[in-house]
């Protein structure tokens, strides 16, 4: 039999007088000990109750009282329910040792949350009821019989393990429930501590995982378990009752009763207590499913760059990192593409010696970072990842003043720092909405940093944004479109709900202040990811409608008028051979003039590859896929023809399996080019080989757009495809079939994506322009990609 609360009205005996106003006076005294905090409170009132409850009792045999629950694991807040079970052997006086229990409790006004049972019903409950299941792993002998006691939490671990797989498997869609009912303890305005995400009952939770992964410890949240316990005394004794809201209106007096500051500093220690709750349970969820797996099929370790390899869906260095910050980045990258999780020794790792980053990026940095952000939703789990180990702010130091930082008003649902992790997730939704997303991305995460800084956030946040873009690596022209990105983030919805878009006058100012089409298109789809990511009542039908309509209207005077920005004259990086490059695409050397040699020069230094010489067919794209077979991904590439017919390709590679030899490298590509190594056959083998692990992301469509507008000498054509071994050969074999010659091309790769641009002309020198040849291009080239790209499956 169970009961909870108090017994029906009219039954049973009266309590005796004298236990009733023992434990009443016991627990008044500890109400008023204001020095008794959190789980020194939970503790001695857990012993109060203990001792209470074992002179209840007495000296009845054979019987045994056991606590259940959070009575169990001796976290006894003022208000938390007296959770008991009384085991017996079948005794025939159970019902007047049980009444003589009960009726005390149930006088002194405690809540009782009560059964009374043998030890195989016990089990048998326990096998149809998971929270059962679940009050008997806490289960702590208090009173009676100790042997009898000792069977019975010794049968139910037993059972636990034997049904622990399935069991797990229904905790987790209760708890999934759950959460979507309370919402989550780190970010609401008024979190509930119990229920919510990252709440009291997801540490019970991540208990009954702990005790079937080896690698799991529940001390692993004996720090969040301190604030969460500091925080539900405080509030029961504020309230007097068993209250789990943290309402606003409490919120202040909680944190006095602590020694914080106010509200805020309270809400921003539940909200790191409450993240690394989440965060080490879902971890724990995805071990528990690894392990799973691991019994069915051993993954063999395979190697990604930079000396990480990853096994079993872990990611493990395999090296000492000669570039921290650099591989710290690519491994989160890793792990959000790869759904795989981080190790925690990979983390240790790098957190010990990972630097503060206040000087400049290097360039693996910044792509690791870009290619982090454009993971989606997975990017916000990999950065949780990286909070929990404060490595966020050993690459971005400004990150410490928005970190756990609240945002009081009922519009924001997250903190600062977890607001601007899916303002970055959701932008990555829009990255083909652009033309520069790397600069979306990166604007997304960054927009709202100023929030954590004196005065006016945009005004703090111009002046940051600044300084990190330049850190990271950014030429100054992409530092200005990042800076005007925080400057005007809350312009296109502040005018268009606002402003009276009729109005010529209203759209000449917006254009004058966004200045240019490539910066607009970046607010908008900033404008779209930053509401999304605020709360499900900030991006409505309207407010899209009408942001759509101000874009469009804008855009059309900065296409026409004076305000269109820049001369592509003076920006057209294939109109001039000494045009400025790129700051990933300066190498050490001779210069573009005055190399009409007529031998084939290949310079390999670093991350870095330089092939000048002699013009020869298909130079480009042998090179390009020589180095997919070798092992190389090309970050940057540029092409450029120099005097007496020579050419000079200049590369950015990264390693993906081993670094190059450079002089077998030379050799192969003197075979391709004569015609005695099979190229394309090769890299069809190699494809097979190092087939991609399998990824939960959609991998979009492949996309083909050509603009004879952005350049004056050249047909711009960018490709947008999922990325894969050999994706770039195949672009530039399309190339080379069409008779057109690259004069320059810019590789890069966000997420599942690369985003590979060329400027191109025909085999006169002159831009593309016939109507029908440029459709042949572009069916030759989705043609070419539709080979290595794979259908998403019917919905």
């Amino acid at each position: 039999m169970r009961r909870k609360d108090s017994p029906p009205e009219g039954l049973g005996p009266k309590a005796d007088a004298a236990p009733v106003d023992d434990i009443t006076r016991q627990r008044a005294a500890l109400l008023g000990d204001l020095t008794l905090r959190g789980e020194a409170f939970c503790h001695r009132y857990t012993d109060v109750l203990d001792a209470w409850l074992t002179g209840l009792l007495g000296d009845a045999r054979r019987v045994a009282l056991v606590a259940v629950g959070s009575y169990g694991r001796r976290e006894m807040c003022p208000g938390s329910d007296v959770d008991v079970l009384l085991v017996h052997s079948r005794s025939n006086d159970i019902g007047a040792i049980a009444d003589r229990i009960w009726y005390p409790i149930w006088d002194s006004h405690l809540k009782l949350d009560h059964s009374v049972r043998t030890i195989n019903e016990a089990l048998a409950v326990a096998e149809t009821d998971l929270k059962v299941e679940l009050g008997l792993l806490d289960a702590r002998f208090v009173a009676g019989d100790r042997a009898l006691a000792a069977d019975l939490l010794r049968k139910a671990d037993a059972q636990w393990r034997r049904r622990a797989g399935g069991s797990l498997e229904r905790l987790q869609t209760m708890a999934t429930e759950r959460h979507a009912t309370a919402g989550e303890v780190g970010f609401l305005l008024e979190p509930e501590l119990k229920e919510g995400s990252g709440g009291i009952r997801d540490m019970a939770m991540f208990r009954a995982f702990a005790s079937v992964v080896e690698s799991l410890d529940p001390e692993m949240l004996a720090e969040p378990r301190s604030t969460l316990l500091d925080i539900r005394v405080a509030l029961h004794r504020l309230t007097g009752r068993n209250e789990d809201r943290l309402r606003l209106d409490l919120q202040d007096d909680v944190g006095h009763a602590l020694g914080l500051a106010d509200a805020d500093a309270l809400i921003s220690r539940l909200a790191a207590a409450a993240r690394t709750v989440t965060w080490q349970l879902d971890r724990a969820s995805r071990l528990v499913r690894a392990s799973a797996s691991a019994r069915r099929k051993s993954d063999e370790p395979a190697a990604l760059a930079h000396g990480l390899v990853i096994s079993n869906d872990e990611i493990h260095l395999a090296e000492i990192p000669t570039d921290p910050a650099g591989v710290l980045l690519y491994a989160a990258a890793s792990s959000a593409h790869h759904g795989a999780l981080l190790s925690i020794s990979l983390l240790e790792h790098l957190a010990a010696i990972t630097p503060s980053q206040e000087g400049p990026w290097t360039p693996l940095a910044r792509e690791g970072l870009v290619s982090l952000l454009g993971a989606g939703a997975a990017t916000v789990t990999a950065m949780e990842t990286l909070d929990q180990y404060d490595l966020i702010t050993r690459v971005l130091p400004e990150w410490a003043a928005v970190r756990n930082r609240p945002q009081r008003n009922a519009f924001h649902r997250f903190t600062v720092d977890r607001h601007l992790m899916e303002a970055a997730a959701q932008s990555a939704a829009l990255i083909r909405d652009v033309s520069r997303p790397d600069l979306l991305l990166v604007g997304a995460l960054l927009h709202d940093i100023g929030k954590g800084y004196a005065g006016d956030h945009t005004d703090a946040g111009v002046i940051l944004m600044a300084t990190i873009a330049s850190r990271m690596g950014f030429v100054a022209d992409d530092v200005a479109v990042l800076v005007s990105l925080v400057r005007h983030h809350l312009l296109l919805p502040s005018v268009a709900t606002g402003r009276d878009l009729q109005d010529p006058g209203t759209i000449a100012a917006v254009a004058a202040e966004v200045g240019s089409i490539v910066t607009l298109e970046l607010l908008a789809a900033l404008t779209e990811a930053d509401s999304k990511a605020t709360g499900p009542t900030a991006w409505t039908g309207w407010k899209a409608e009408m942001t759509t309509d101000l874009v469009a209207k804008v855009g059309e005077v900065l296409r026409s008028g004076p305000t269109s920005v820049v001369d592509p004259e003076s920006t057209d990086p294939a109109a001039d051979g000494d045009a400025v490059e790129p700051a990933d695409l300066r190498m050490p050397g001779r210069g573009a003039r005055g190399l009409g040699d007529r031998q084939l020069v290949v310079e390999g230094l670093g991350g870095q590859l330089r092939l000048h010489g002699p013009d020869r067919p298909g130079l480009f794209t042998a090179t390009v896929g020589l180095l997919s077979l070798h092992g190389q991904d090309v970050r940057a590439a540029r092409a450029r023809s120099t005097e007496g017919g020579g050419v000079l390709d200049e590369f950015v590679i990264e390693p993906v399996i081993r670094t190059p030899d450079w002089a077998q490298f030379r050799a192969d590509l003197e075979r391709v080019l004569s015609g005695r190594l099979a190229l394309e056959a090769r890299l069809a083998e190699r494809a097979r080989r190092y087939r991609p692990r399998p990824t939960a992301a959609v991998l979009a469509e492949p996309l083909v757009l050509i603009d004879n507008e952005q350049s004056s000498r050249a047909t711009v054509l960018e490709v947008r495809a999922p990325d894969g071994i050999g994706v770039l050969y195949r672009i530039s074999r399309v190339l080379a079939d069409m008779h057109l010659d690259i004069r320059h091309a810019k590789v890069s790769t966000i997420g599942h994506e690369v985003i590979d641009t060329f400027y191109v002309v025909d085999i006169d020198g002159a831009k593309v322009l016939d109507v029908a040849v440029l459709d042949e291009i572009r069916m030759a080239m989705l043609f070419a990609l539709h080979q290595v790209w794979v259908a998403p499956p019917a919905s």
